[in-house]
């Protein structure tokens, strides 16, 4: 025998944080409080099936100019802080030099 209950009780789901983070190399940093991330991925052509490898760059908001050309850093997205800035620095992940 099966008993069909209703529960009136409202259950909250906390929501997941869906901003996408990236890691990438510094390839500029000569603005101020402004880098350039260069993010390469490597991505099987749908065809052929050549690995190819594809880059991009985001330019993303560096309050305190902490990164220079060539560190490794992890980025989120974030609301836009300029005309194409809508990226953050997180963390320096490796330091050159």
């Amino acid at each position: 025998m099966i008993i069909n209950q209703k529960s009136s009780r409202n259950i909250t789901i906390p929501r997941k944080n869906s901003r996408k983070q990236r890691i990438g190399v510094v390839v500029s940093n000569k603005m101020n409080k402004t880098i350039i991330v260069s993010e390469t991925k490597k991505v099987k052509h749908k065809y052929y099936g050549k690995s190819i490898l594809k880059k991009k760059k985001y330019m993303v908001h560096d309050e305190e100019n902490i990164s220079k050309n060539g560190d490794k850093v992890k980025i989120m997205e974030t609301k836009p802080i300029s005309k194409n800035k809508c990226w953050r620095l997180i963390s320096v992940l490796d330091k050159i030099g």
